[in-house]
């Protein structure tokens, strides 16, 4: 099993002023950005939506650190903004991870195929941490 876990930090607006203060203090390099204006559905958003940023990948070390803003509505609370990103390579890992996770917890976003995963759900466990599930075809660090 090919997999690994990432630090996503979920914001209200504030992901690009998180994203540039994190490149400056932890000497971090951006390696992915995209914005909720990029995606197939941008000519229905509002324009205050279309600049907050959908998901963001900054190299911080050896380590990756995701960033993204919450889409405008999506419930937000203090507490909630640090995530666990579990990325596997293989949907029937992701699938058995979400189901175990989803026994005892709550389901926040139901797995499914999305426009940048072919199998990602959201679940916050018993613990009350929030676990995003992503299967991408590698592990390795964005380009």
């Amino acid at each position: 099993m090919s997999m690994r876990s990432t630090s996503f930090i979920m914001l209200d607006g504030q992901a690009a002023e998180a994203i540039e203060f994190y490149q400056e203090a932890l000497n971090s390099k951006l390696l992915y950005k995209t914005m909720y204006g990029e995606g197939k559905d941008a000519n229905s958003l509002p324009e205050e939506v279309k600049t907050r940023i959908s998901h963001a990948v900054l190299q911080t070390g050896e380590n990756d650190l995701m960033v993204a803003d919450i889409f405008p509505g999506q419930p937000y609370a203090i507490g909630d903004q640090v995530n666990i990103c579990i990325t596997a390579t293989q949907q029937s890992e992701i699938e058995e991870m979400f189901n175990k996770f989803s026994e005892k917890g709550q389901v926040m976003f139901p797995l499914q195929e999305t426009e940048f995963s072919p199998c990602f759900g959201i679940v916050k466990d018993h613990f009350n941490i929030t676990f995003q599930f992503f299967m991408n075809d590698t592990t390795s660090s964005w380009s």
